[in-house]
């Protein structure tokens, strides 16, 4: 099983930052110390194609957008002995 880290706010400052400087994808990852893929799912996901911020990576917006993301993704549920219990209980019924 892979282990995967999610970006912190302040490497999402700094891609903001960089992206406004025009550094590209890979210079970017290269300064966050990142795969170039983990930038390019990042600002593919987290800049709005129209509106008001249409174009622009918002490095606040993105945190918000993944905090919500991940609230509302389905959690996986431990099968501990007093769940298998009530669970073999509701199967006597």
């Amino acid at each position: 099983m892979k282990n995967y880290k999610r970006l912190s706010l302040g490497q999402r400052y700094q891609i903001q930052s960089l992206f406004n400087i025009g550094l590209s994808q890979t210079k970017i990852a290269e300064q966050l110390n990142v795969h170039r893929s983990t930038i390019s799912r990042e600002l593919k996901r987290n800049i709005p194609k129209r509106g008001r911020t249409a174009g622009s990576y918002l490095c606040e917006h993105a945190q918000r957008k993944t905090d919500l993301r991940h609230s509302a993704k389905p959690k996986r549920i431990s099968l501990d002995d007093p769940l298998k219990k009530r669970i073999a209980g509701l199967n006597d019924l």
